[in-house]
């Protein structure tokens, strides 16, 4: 094995390190130089690879998982406010613009949609079960 393959799996694996540190600690406030440290890596140096492997900016990835997590939190009924700071947010006018960003509707539209998603589950469940799985199981007999 090359010395080049063994630098390059070396670095990888410490990106996959650093990356496995954000999906732990998201919610908190990490910096750019308390996850690039993770990986044992200048802050810029970092950034390059990251992007490279991953196709986001570290930052984009964290904002992305956030994102991702609130839209859970306000499908679950979770209040927009208590979504925003359990997510360490800043401010709700700055969730509110990021998460338009990511998910092309604010999130009171988001969490109308999904009141009203939930709504419609609990009043005929069968709606939303594919129907060749109730073919399969035969509940339209």
């Amino acid at each position: 094995m090359s010395i080049e393959k063994n630098n390059k799996t070396y670095l990888y694996k410490r990106i996959v390190r650093a990356k496995l540190y954000i999906d732990e600690h998201y919610i908190e406030d990490i910096d750019m130089d308390g996850i690039a440290g993770e990986a044992c890596l200048s802050k810029f140096h970092f950034l390059r690879l990251f992007k490279q492997i991953y196709g986001l900016t570290p930052h984009k990835y964290v904002t992305s998982l956030r994102i991702n997590r609130a839209k859970e939190l306000l499908r679950n009924g979770i209040a927009i406010s208590d979504t925003c700071y359990s997510l360490g947010f800043e401010s709700l006018s700055s969730f509110t613009k990021l998460f338009k960003r990511y998910s092309d509707v604010n999130p009171s539209i988001y969490s109308a949609k999904a009141k009203d998603i939930n709504r419609q589950i609990a009043a005929a469940p069968l709606n939303f079960v594919p129907q060749f799985y109730i073919e399969y199981l035969h509940w339209d007999k």
